[in-house]
């Protein structure tokens, strides 16, 4: 069975591969290492092995392991999950980026915490119903309403395609991502997972969200 720091290792050496058939640099991939289901203990763990950047799914899930983890230095926390505009204002005090913004209220409820965090926009480009995001028609409206946020500071795009063992299958939305992407003067494209981030990087990734691959099939209580 694979350690921890093997698993990391495998997953550089495969985003380093990418980049250098993309001709990009490995160091403007950002790797997020998706804690959901797994204890604070993980992340203590994966910090201690250097990774910073870590997404959870669930805001209640993470304020439940945020005390454990908060005094990390240097730590960031995004939420890479569907965000409900209820939950805006625990989301804000928790984690320091949301990739998950669809909405121009959600954007205003996320400003009114006070609090500066890092967005994406999460854009929908499946058919499926239980996949979030805004449609790519309504983006410009959304870009507005967030640049019109003083706490809000917009990175770019996210996308979750439809799942499949084949990652050619997910390469035309990460395609199609990056070129909404270049449209609206976004450089930023979070896209990607354990199964697939060689097609996202060659597409424009600059954040792969990995988790199985890092820690290893996830355990449900």
């Amino acid at each position: 069975m694979e350690t921890m720091p093997e698993r990391l290792d495998a997953v550089r050496a495969r985003i380093a591969r990418a980049a250098e058939r993309s001709r990009r640099d490995p160091a403007s991939i950002l790797l997020l290492a998706v804690t959901k289901i797994f204890p604070a203990s993980v992340i203590l763990e994966a910090y201690d092995m250097g990774l910073r950047d870590f997404g959870e799914n669930y805001v209640q899930e993470f304020e439940d392991k945020a005390p454990a983890v908060r005094g990390l230095a240097g730590a960031r926390f995004h939420l890479i999950g569907h965000l409900q505009s209820n939950k805006s204002k625990k989301a804000a005090e928790l984690f320091d980026a949301i990739q998950t913004v669809d909405a121009p209220k959600l954007a205003r409820r996320l400003n009114e915490s006070g609090r500066a965090l890092d967005v994406m926009l999460e854009v929908k480009l499946s058919t499926e119903d239980a996949k979030s995001g805004a449609p790519p028609e309504e983006l410009p409206d959304l870009i507005a309403a967030v640049r019109a946020c003083s706490n809000l500071h917009l990175l770019g795009l996210m996308t979750m395609p439809p799942w499949t063992d084949d990652p050619e299958a997910a390469r035309p939305y990460f395609r199609r991502l990056r070129e909404l992407g270049e449209r609206h003067g976004l450089t930023q494209l979070s896209m990607g997972m354990s199964h697939d981030i060689e097609a996202a990087i060659e597409e424009g990734s600059t954040c792969v969200r990995v988790g199985t691959a890092l820690f290893g099939k996830r355990k449900k209580a």
